[in-house]
Formats: C-alpha cells, structure tokens, sequence
C-alpha cells in the first residue's frame, strides 16, 4: 500500500481529508453526485497508462491494452458481484443505456416502461427509439413526496402490459435521489417475462451491489461518482439472455466477436479512465467500503436533518429511502411574473456559487424548487451549515 493509501486509511472525513482531491479550496462542494471528485492517487495512475501507452503505441495497443482490460473488467467484476466476462466497459451510464436499445430488434407496438422521473438522457434515447421504431412508451408515475418504496413498486406494476418489452429502472433515482426497491422490481419483471434494464448511474460505490444475484438483463453504473475512476469510466453488465446480440453503439473491428470483446475495442481512444478503475478500487478498499457507505449514509442523513430543522420543510422521503445524496425543498416562492421555473433553478444555483460559494443543484419539478444535497468524505457539517444560512428572499 502505498503512503498516500496508508495516510487514507488512518484518516477521518472531514476537510482534512481535502487534499486527497484536487478540488478548489474555500468552496463548499455538495455536488459530488453530478460528476464525481477524482482523487489524485486516481489521477496519477491514469497518467502513468498514459505514459505506458506512449512509450510504445504499438506494443500497448496490440499486446499490453488487451490483457490490462480484462484484468481491470475482472477487479471491478469481483467489487460487483459478477465475472468479467458478463461486464463491459462504456464512456458512462447514458453510452450502456443506448447500447441496449440499439440493439434491440423492436417491432411496431412494443412497449418501454420507464418511470416519468428517469434520467432525461435515457428518456431521450427511448424518445429516439420509439419515433424509428413505433415503439410505444409507458410511464410509471413515482409519487414524490414518497410515503414508502413500496409506492415505486406500484407505479412499475401499474405501467407493465401484455405488450411490454422492457422496463426501464433508476436504481436510483437522480432529481428525487431516491433508492428504488430494484430487486422486488426486477422479481416481479421476470414473474411476467419482462426484460428490465437497470439505470444505476449512481449506485456502484455508493450503495453495495451483487449483479449476479440481482438478476437483471442489463446494468449500467458509472465508476466515475461514487466509485472515484477518472470520468469516462462506466460499465455495462449483461446477463447470459441479455448478451445476445448486444452490441457497442460504435461498431468497430471486432463486430461480431460477441459480449463483452466487442465492447473492448472501439478503435482509437483513450482507454486509461477504464484501465484506472483498479486505483480506484485500491483508495476505497484503503479507507473501507462498508465505512465509506456508511458514513456517506449518515453524514447525508444528518444534513438533510439540519436543513429541513433550519429551513422549517418536510423531508419528501423517508431516510430509508435515500442513500449518498437527499432532495429537499427550497424554501423560496415561484413568481412566475419573472421567469420560468427553470429560469428560477439557475437563478439560485449561480446565486449560491457567486455570493456564498455554495456548489449544490437547484432542480426545478413538481411546480416547485429542490435542492439536491450530496454527501462525501471530504464534507463536514460545516458545509451543510453555509448552505442552510442562506434564507432566500
């Protein structure tokens, strides 16, 4: 283990912990659920791929990148709860999801299930396929405020038909940060011969995660939140009925070779954000995996207690139901003399960042505004603390 690793592994969350990140100083970055913080110890050993590529193009391409993959595909494979062969690399989450539907041979008349509050980007991509295809598409409406999961349940079984094809899941969900009860979802799928196709953009790192035993066809995750891999690293997992015909959404040299070895070679680009996930794996196995989720839990659920004490709102969810990140209300009133309720969403967040350098998403749904907070080691109360100073007015 290396020094940086041993001082991690000793170290308490909190803004001590800062200087593992390269993130500005005097901010309070609540944000880590967007885009994610790259630590440097992960940086720096995608440099050195960099580097092994540069030495020798030709050796690494042809004989090095090969084998490093699979390896790489087998760590996180393992960190999953799968094998490598049943795992992929992609860009991120939306790059899996349209692998998926691409590859589908749709037929005038089928049916998408997604939920109405699924990651814009996927709804696209089933926008796009239902206009070429004459696929039909189906909401499962996910009440929020949420009483419990059971209610998301409901809305998929509610959205299922005869003529379903495939159900769409946010494992979590991103605007509400909710926990979706994905194995129940899944379960009742399959009792109706129904493919599902999981969105767990969010999940792997931040939540523990046994995609064999799930059970899905599909899972896309990302690596590059809260698994900490440089962005540009995500995965997709496909199960032995879901590797059929399932091909990368840029065709390349080895078309046809089959999941996942398709998927490995896309022609030329920059593979050390895959080849990096290894690091990744090394800093959270360093600090622990159990004690990072839970502390994330916990530090997450204490800020959303602090908010909604010092804002006077209700928490929409119950804590259960929310893992690393928590959507509350924002406690300003719409006028919509002067604006869209979009327009106020933009509004907030650069007047949070510009006056108090605040970083947190200010969302705009249900008629209302939300911020969504996000949890991370190098948080600490304090943070939460200048966000819930801020009285709108």
């Amino acid at each position: 283990m290396s020094d940086a690793l041993q001082l991690l592994a000793a170290a308490r969350p909190g803004h001590a912990m800062r200087p593992f990140w390269m993130l500005e100083p005097h901010m309070h970055f609540l944000n880590h659920g967007s885009f994610g913080a790259t630590p440097r110890h992960v940086l720096a050993a995608q440099d050195d791929w960099r580097a092994r590529l540069e030495r020798q193009p030709i050796r690494f391409v042809g004989t090095e990148l090969p084998l490093a993959l699979r390896a790489a595909a087998a760590r996180l494979a393992q960190f999953l709860g799968t094998t490598d062969e049943r795992l992929a690399f992609v860009e991120n989450a939306t790059d899996a999801v349209n692998a998926v539907l691409r590859s589908q041979a749709w037929q005038p008349g089928d049916e998408i299930v997604m939920a109405n509050h699924t990651y814009p980007a996927v709804r696209h991509t089933v926008r796009f396929i239902a206009a070429r295809h004459g696929v039909q598409i189906r909401e499962a409406v996910i009440p929020f405020p949420l009483n419990s999961q059971q209610a998301i349940m409901d809305a998929y079984s509610a959205a299922i038909t005869d003529t379903t094809r495939l159900v769409i899941v946010d494992h979590l969900f991103s605007s509400l940060a909710l926990i979706a009860p994905v194995a129940e979802i899944v379960a009742h799928c399959k009792s109706r011969g129904v493919p599902v196709l999981v969105d767990g953009a969010h999940v792997p790192g931040m939540l523990p995660l046994n995609l064999d035993q799930l059970g899905a066809d599909w899972y896309a995750g990302n690596c590059h939140k809260w698994l900490f891999a440089p962005k540009g690293c995500a995965f997709l997992y496909a199960s032995p009925a879901g590797n059929a015909d399932l091909h990368p959404t840029v065709i390349s040299n080895f078309y046809g070779s089959g999941f996942p070895h398709e998927f490995d070679w896309q022609g030329t680009r920059d593979y050390s954000a895959w080849l990096a996930v290894t690091a990744a794996l090394d800093f959270l196995d360093a600090f622990g995996v159990e004690r990072y989720q839970r502390h994330l839990s916990e530090q997450a659920s204490a800020a959303a207690h602090l908010l909604s004490e010092r804002w006077q709102v209700d928490r929409p969810a119950p804590s259960s139901a929310c893992g690393a990140m928590v959507t509350l209300p924002f406690p300003v009133a719409f006028d919509p003399n002067r604006g869209s309720l979009d327009d106020a969403a933009k509004y907030w967040h650069d007047r949070l960042w510009r006056e108090h350098r605040v970083e947190v998403p200010v969302l705009a749904f249900n008629n209302q505004l939300w911020v969504r907070i996000s949890a991370q080691m190098y948080n600490e109360i304090s943070d939460y603390e200048a966000l819930a100073e801020v009285l709108p007015n």
